[in-house]
């Protein structure tokens, strides 16, 4: 089994930053790919970006957003600026075995709780 925990999410002002982070632990050896996925209320969740272990790399807001890992401590990060309102929601990490970063949800076998953002007007 693989845990996920997410921290960093908060309130934040438009235009400004926020930088979530995902340790993971447990049987992490056959994962080689994390990835954050979002969710507003009363919408599906959606793909934000992807991190191969080799620090291969895809945003949906590459403008925006970053992602980052550290493998020796087994966490990602999601360096968000110049947030919006539509931002707002939870932010979900999530795990799996795959080789590229993928955005198809179903290659994510591992998630979190989700961590809170809201980005007020």
């Amino acid at each position: 089994q693989v845990q996920l925990v997410e921290s960093g999410g908060g309130l934040v002002q438009a235009g400004g930053s926020l930088r979530l982070s995902c340790a993971a632990s447990g049987s992490i050896f056959n994962i080689n790919n994390m990835g954050w996925y979002r969710q507003a209320t009363g919408k599906a969740r959606e793909f934000v970006g992807a991190i191969t272990r080799g620090g291969a790399t895809n945003l949906a807001d590459s403008a925006r957003f970053t992602i980052s890992r550290d493998n020796a401590k087994n966490t990602v990060y999601l360096q968000m600026n110049s947030l919006k309102p539509e931002d707002t929601a939870v932010y979900y990490c999530a795990a799996g075995g795959n080789n590229w970063p993928t955005s198809e949800i179903t290659r994510y076998a591992y998630w979190g709780q989700g961590t809170q953002v809201t980005v007020s007007s």
